[in-house]
């Protein structure tokens, strides 16, 4: 496809420097180390996207990189004018605080080799993950090239840059004025963000009700870096010198086109003539051919028509587009909006939507669950009175994921949990999940972290939680190591035995006992299980019977071996 950007694209492919030597000079290196070149991203996909760490904290960012060698062919008065274009860009972002705005970590510093700036951590430009891969590294990064956006992640992420919008429209009173997929970022956490203000719009009247836009007749001569992407821009940019918040929901419309047709614009302009090329979407505009939308959802069709209105009063506002059906009736796009707002919800309501929640996680594709369920979840477990709703999610979640993953992503953040004493439900949800924890916990946690809880659930108060405990034992004995066993938990379980005022607790400690009789070696049996059989200091029939039950099992067990004799001396020895 014949793009405007064609002619500084060739030159970044030519461009093989490696860029990591054009930052060293940029006052960003001060504060951070620059990593590996992950993405590319903005008009023109002109700025490489690093990963970065902050020196001091070793907080992770993204920094952006622009390398003057891209306009090394220009005149110096046309590089000082796309420089300037960059500059403003990003220092209007700079200035503008929103969720769903690129959040900036460090402002722009230039050195004489590049523009540099730092952000929030960054996956990939929308452009990117949709197939334009421009100044991206060689060999293709693999996740970019194999990644797959979800229904889900599509629908949320048009609600987000809707959000974005009404923001910028409502309460800022500015358009974007360039809105493609270039200057959608997607975040560390798959969240889509808003970036790229070079030719952002003010309003010249913000105060009053009928906000009024200058707009700039669009100049050929200009290098392409300094003007907007024509595919995405509204006609009436071109065609009557006029624009409005209108005009960016005109440019919504095709971004959402080119999220569901891999990324590309609904029509191709010859920037050469402009005029005529505008003039001819008008006429396909005014009768959408029904090719064009085959690939969009059906629910998001009638939309899409009225975003792509040649009459800018006709399409609807960025406030009505975030309340269509298309992203209210989706359950897995309103479960990640609901997210997002948790911080503005009490304990009441926070507590009723995390016990619905195990109805929802299957229905969500898991990158989705990790990346953006997960975080929220965790980050809730400083609130003592929310873990009980959040912690049973935790868990579901870690069912679905790798040994390696629960490792890295879930089993830091539960540390803390495990030795919370309050409230008590904590320790009842970890001994129903003990099968789990014990199956995904590398050996030296269960031993400092998961065992401990055991045993505290066998030294608790509470009878409810020791009757628990030592029925749930016997499923996941078999996954402990033997020196626990021997020296922690059987000595525990004795004690409870020999120290409970409750029946229960005592004659489920001998059913305990005789149900994990199977795990310990001969001699343990003999000398620690058989005598302490004695000192038990009541004799109900229900205590009478675990005791036989235990004799039963050491005598019939072939594994144990104890003869006849050998436990007919244990017996009658008091």
């Amino acid at each position: 496809m014949e793009s405007m950007l064609n002619k500084l694209k060739s030159t970044v492919t030519k461009v093989t420097a490696d860029v990591t030597s054009a930052v060293m000079g940029n006052p960003v290196t001060r504060e951070f180390d620059v990593g590996k070149h992950i993405a590319s991203g903005g008009n023109g996909l002109a700025w490489k996207i690093f990963h970065g760490t902050k020196k001091s904290t070793k907080q992770e960012v993204a920094v952006f990189v622009f390398d003057k060698k891209l306009i090394d062919k220009y005149q110096k008065y046309e590089k000082d004018q796309i420089i300037d274009s960059l500059k403003r860009g990003v220092q209007q972002l700079t200035r503008l605080r929103h969720p769903r705005l690129l959040t900036v970590q460090h402002p722009l510093e230039e050195s004489r080799d590049c523009l540099a700036f730092c952000t929030e951590p960054v996956f990939a430009s929308l452009a990117n993950v949709l197939g334009s891969w421009d100044n991206l590294p060689s060999p293709l990064p693999a996740d970019i090239k194999d990644h797959k956006l979800y229904d889900v992640e599509t629908k949320y992420g048009l609600l987000q840059v809707s959000e974005g919008l009404s923001f910028l429209h409502s309460s800022v009173k500015m358009i974007h004025a360039n809105l493609t997929t270039e200057n959608i970022i997607l975040n560390k956490s798959g969240a889509w963000k808003i970036m790229g203000f070079d030719f952002c719009n003010p309003s010249v009247n913000p105060t009053e009700q009928e906000t009024k836009f200058l707009c700039k007749e669009w100049d050929p001569n200009l290098p392409p870096l300094c003007l907007p992407n024509p595919e995405y821009l509204a006609p009436e940019y071109i065609l009557s010198v006029s624009c409005d918040p209108a005009s960016d929901m005109y440019s919504l419309g095709i971004v959402v086109h080119a999220v569901y047709n891999k990324g590309k614009a609904i029509f191709e302009i010859n920037k050469q003539d402009i005029y005529k090329s505008f003039s001819r979407q008008l006429d396909q505009l005014s009768h959408l051919s029904p090719n064009i939308l085959v690939n969009i959802p059906e629910e998001v069709r009638e939309h899409l028509k009225l975003l792509l209105n040649v009459t800018p009063a006709v399409r609807p506002d960025a406030d009505q587009m975030t309340k269509i059906p298309f992203f209210d009736d989706d359950v897995g796009a309103v479960t990640l909006q609901y997210f997002d707002s948790l911080f503005q919800r009490d304990n009441l309501q926070k507590s009723q939507f995390f016990k619905g929640l195990p109805k929802v996680l299957p229905k969500l594709p898991k990158r989705v669950v990790v990346q953006r369920i997960l975080p929220a979840l965790t980050s809730e477990f400083v609130n003592p009175d929310m873990v009980p709703f959040v912690l049973p999610n935790v868990l579901l979640i870690a069912e679905e994921c790798t040994k390696e993953e629960f490792t890295k992503l879930i089993l830091p953040d539960l540390g803390p949990v495990f030795k919370q004493h309050e409230p008590v439900q904590i320790l009842l949800i970890f001994l129903q999940k003990m099968d789990l924890l014990l199956t995904k916990t590398p050996a030296d946690e269960i031993k400092n972290s998961v065992l401990p809880m055991v045993y505290r659930a066998l030294e608790a108060p509470s009878i409810q939680i020791q009757e628990l405990c030592l029925n749930i034992i016997p499923t996941f004995a078999n996954l402990i190591d033997y020196p626990s066993m021997k020296n922690s938990l059987i000595p525990r379980i004795k004690t409870a035995c020999l120290q409970t005022s409750s029946l229960a607790v005592r004659v489920n400690s001998l059913v305990c006992l005789g149900k994990i009789l199977e795990y310990l070696d001969k001699w343990f049996v003999l000398d620690e299980i058989l005598p302490f059989l004695h000192q038990i200091p009541s004799r109900e029939p229900a205590v009478l019977m675990g005791i036989l039950g235990i004799y039963k099992c050491t005598f019939t067990h072939k594994k144990l071996g104890i003869t006849k004799e050998q436990l007919a001396g244990k017996c009658c020895h008091t």
